[in-house]
């Protein structure tokens, strides 16, 4: 039996599985990139820490959805740029057209040393755990559809809401 610790990680593989389902739906996949010292894009295109990525099939050149990197070539501004993008700075992967997609919490140092830590999807997690500060932003996930279990029968979460044909699923960001 692997270890969660010895397990790789699933968000390359969401993502490549979300940007095949954009592709075969019409859609063109955007993500959103938290920008630090070991993200390689056109830094004047960078805004408070990140920026939105177009990777569709239009859009790049010899574009890799790897394990550890997204690498592709594209133009800004009529000019040629090598694109390189470390997956665990992707914070959301989502359809331009109707925004669905998913988001994805930072992986700080601090984060990814905590024993035991439950999967991003069954808690919400406060800003400053993902990103280290309340003066940074970050993102909250939660998931309505598993049952998040405590020993403390005053801590159970609110049961889900049925959702409307009206509503749609909107990436929420929290600073």
């Amino acid at each position: 039996m692997i270890d969660a610790p010895d397990a790789t990680s699933t968000r390359p593989y969401l993502i490549r599985a979300l940007y095949e389902w954009c592709t075969d739906n019409g859609f063109t996949p955007y993500v959103a990139v938290s920008v630090n010292e070991h993200v390689q894009v056109p830094r004047e295109y960078v805004k408070d820490g990140e920026i939105v990525l177009n990777i569709s099939f239009d859009a790049t050149t010899s574009l890799k959805l790897g394990n550890d990197f997204i690498e592709f070539k594209a133009r800004f501004a009529g000019t040629a740029r090598e694109i390189m993008v470390p997956v665990s700075q992707i914070i959301a992967i989502y359809a331009r057209e109707n925004g669905q997609g998913m988001a994805f919490p930072l992986v700080s140092p601090q984060v990814a040393r905590l024993p035991e830590t439950p999967p991003a999807s069954l808690v919400s997690v406060p800003p400053n755990v993902l990103d280290g500060g309340p003066d940074q932003k970050g993102v909250s996930l939660t998931s309505v559809d598993t049952e998040v279990r405590s020993d403390d029968p005053t801590d159970q979460p609110d049961p889900p809401r049925p959702s409307t044909a009206a509503s749609r699923p909107a990436l929420k960001r929290v600073k």
